[in-house]
């Protein structure tokens, strides 16, 4: 099967479902970066391994993610990997027991750390203004 995998696209997807805006992206990246920088990177197929390296810290999520997260096969391994042993759809009654809670919160746990990690740096940009403020 061929996989159709757009690393730009994967990446806006990433940062879509963590909450993350182009911008506090590109700050994360440097100061070389900007809002329309990671625009235009989001629209790339193919991305060079050492920004992939940088973003998928950033985003705390492998770099194989990235490169090769394809969504139409992700979409068909979630509901493979969701009806399995103890989950079944229909039964007695209509009974649903699918159990992706856990799932979702891991996602959430890292989704927070992530978010606490942008405030600490928050924090730490705030008091290094008003250092040079009061300079």
């Amino acid at each position: 099967m061929e996989l159709n995998v757009h690393q730009g696209r994967n990446i806006k997807k990433l940062r879509e479902m963590l909450g993350i805006k182009q911008e506090t992206l590109a700050y994360e990246l440097g100061e070389d970066w900007n809002q329309k920088k990671v625009s235009l990177l989001e629209q790339k197929e193919y991305i060079d391994l050492p920004i992939l390296e940088k973003i998928s810290a950033i985003l705390n999520i492998p770099v194989e993610i990235i490169k090769n997260f394809d969504s139409e096969q992700g979409i068909n391994n979630v509901i493979s990997n969701t009806f399995n042993e103890g989950a079944y759809f229909g039964g007695h009654a209509s009974t649903f027991n699918i159990h992706p809670l856990s799932k979702i919160i891991e996602f959430h746990a890292e989704k927070m750390a992530l978010y606490e990690r942008m405030l600490e740096e928050k924090e730490l940009m705030i008091k290094r203004l008003e250092a040079l403020l009061n300079k």
